[in-house]
Formats: structure tokens, sequence, C-alpha cells
């Protein structure tokens, strides 16, 4: 299975090593839970992909690639296309692996493209992206210039669909760990730049979450929020039923301005608003990489502006914050 004996020589380089015992730890406790029954299949996979020499990645562009000088012949390319099909649905990307070009669920591209600009450099940096999925902002954070990138994300998928990069690219400081926020080491206070997007929203307790990612920072690190939002003012705070846009695990939408509220609230300073932007299906729509239903399918038929629940349809804001020094 997976080996993550690599994350740990990389933890020794950074100010984390000391809590190499901690992670060693969160991970033990998380593994040793009832494993998912498909995993032998997403591990075979892993174990199927084609030998390739000479791999470069393409880090910095929208859609993270890798190139090799091995030329795979068209049933080759075919085989590798429905191994990789085996990890669907795939959601963030897009990919390119080799010939095949994975087009996810989600255009994560359009959303690291509007975050981007408004973020400290993150050259030499040590990140940490919590609810990463299956790591596509990991590899954008890593052609950014960041030193050393942490993904966590609890899915099994996710973490097989990761490694199916990881498997060509096992030099570079880019890890994920099938871990959750409340998983990992407290007062670490060691990552220059935490990044949190579509995670607020699932937890019962924000202010927790937000007192972990504070946690994760150093002195002066910067904090990336991304959350579903509602138009109000800075009391406004929607909780919806058992269901929004279709999701179940949708807890509460404030507003932008008691998004911010909260953050002061939680000690954080300098924050500021950076982007609001209402998803649309160009955005996140099925394809044959993810033919479930997509947001077309959770937004009502005669009015995009309103969910099949009757909500204000998925808006997203950015906001970026400090810790104090």
């Amino acid at each position: 299975m997976i080996d993550f004996q690599p994350f740990f020589n990389d933890l020794k380089t950074t100010a984390l090593a000391e809590f190499a015992d901690a992670f060693q730890q969160a991970l033990d406790l998380r593994l040793s839970a009832r494993k998912h029954g498909d995993l032998p299949a997403w591990q075979a996979v892993i174990d199927r992909l084609p030998a390739a020499e000479n791999v470069r990645a393409e880090l910095d562009q929208d859609t993270v690639s890798l190139h090799t000088s091995t030329h795979f012949s068209s049933i080759e390319n075919t085989e590798l296309r429905a191994n990789l099909m085996g990890l669907h649905p795939w959601r963030k990307g897009p990919f390119q692996l080799f010939d095949q070009f994975i087009d996810t669920e989600w255009r994560s591209d359009w959303k690291w493209q509007r975050i981007a600009p408004h973020l400290s450099d993150l050259t030499n940096r040590l990140v940490l992206d919590v609810g990463c999925g299956s790591g596509y902002h990991c590899w954008r954070m890593r052609g950014a210039g960041a030193r050393f990138v942490l993904g966590i994300d609890p899915s099994p998928k996710f973490i097989m669909q990761f490694q199916v990069f990881k498997h060509y690219l096992p030099q570079e400081p880019v890890h994920l760990l099938p871990l959750m926020s409340e998983d990992m080491p407290a007062r670490l206070n060691s990552f220059d730049t935490v990044f949190s997007m579509g995670v607020l929203y699932h937890r019962r307790s924000p202010f927790d979450h937000l007192d972990e990612l504070k946690s994760a920072l150093r002195p002066g690190g910067e904090l990336v929020l991304e959350c579903l939002v509602v138009d109000g003012d800075e009391n406004t705070v929607l909780v919806p039923g058992e269901r929004y846009a279709q999701m179940r695990n949708v807890w509460f939408l404030p507003s932008p301005k008691a998004l911010e509220h909260w953050l002061d609230r939680a000690g954080f300073c300098n924050i500021r608003i950076v982007d609001i932007n209402q998803t649309s299906s160009d955005e996140q729509h099925t394809t044959e990489w993810m033919t479930f239903q997509s947001l077309t399918d959770f937004l009502d038929p005669d009015d995009i502006n309103k969910t099949v629940e009757g909500y204000p349809a998925p808006k997203r804001v950015v906001i970026i914050a400090e810790k104090p020094l």
C-alpha cells in the first residue's frame, strides 16, 4: 500500500521535524480504522501504471501535466485510459498524464486564477492545504515555488488519485496524508501559508476549524479561506435544512461580512475579501471523467440563482488573513 516514508524524510528538512512522532500517531489512528473495501482495486490502478522515462512535470500551468520521452502505442494509451477510469469520478483538476487528458468535474484552475494574484509569494514556503481533494492545488502551490507542500484529505479515492502523479514524481516535496484538520498535531505554529478551501461549511463548529488553522500557522503566517456564502450583513448566517444543493453535510452559510467577523473573533488580523464568485456550470460540470450529477442538477431548472431546495445558488468568497506576530 502507500509508503509514507518519503513524507517523513522531507519532514526532517523543515520546521515540522519535531512533530514526526505526532504525525505518525495520527496516521496510525486513521489507518487502523476500517479500510475501504475498494482499496485493493484502487491500489491496482497504481500498480498497473506504465513505466515511463525522463518524466517532466509542468506544475505552473492551468493543467497539471506530466510528459515523458517514452512513446506509448495506441493500445497502451487505451489501456492507460481504462486504468485511470478505475478511479472515477475525478473531481478536481484538470490533469494531463502523458497522452491522456483528464477532464475533471471542477475547473480548479479557475479558482487558482482568482486566488493566486492575492497570495504572498509562495517561494520557499511551507504550505498546508486542508481538504485538498486529489491534490490539484498542492501541485500548483509547488509550481508557484513552495518548498514543501502538505495536503490532507480523509477520502481514500482522492489519496489514490494523488498517488497516480506522485508515482512519477517521488522526489517532489509534495505529500497527501489521509487526515482531517482535527487529526493534525496541535500547536504546530510552523506553516507559512495555510489553505482551507471548501471545508468550513462542512464543519459543525466553524470556530474550532478556524482555531485549528491558526494553530498550524507560524506567527505572521497567511490563511487563505474559501467558503460558501450568502448575501447579507455581519449577522447573516443561513442554516439550511437536510440538504443544500443536494449536499447533506452543509451546516451553515455565512455572509462574507459575517465570515470576516468570525475571523476577527478567532484572532486573525489584516483580514480582507479578495474574491466573490457565483459558481457556474462552466466551472463545475459533468464530464466523461465524472459522469454523476453535477451543478446543473443541483440548481432550480427555472432559476439558476436558486438551488433545487430554494436556497441561494452556490456563491463562494475568498478571504485572506494573517496570524498575529
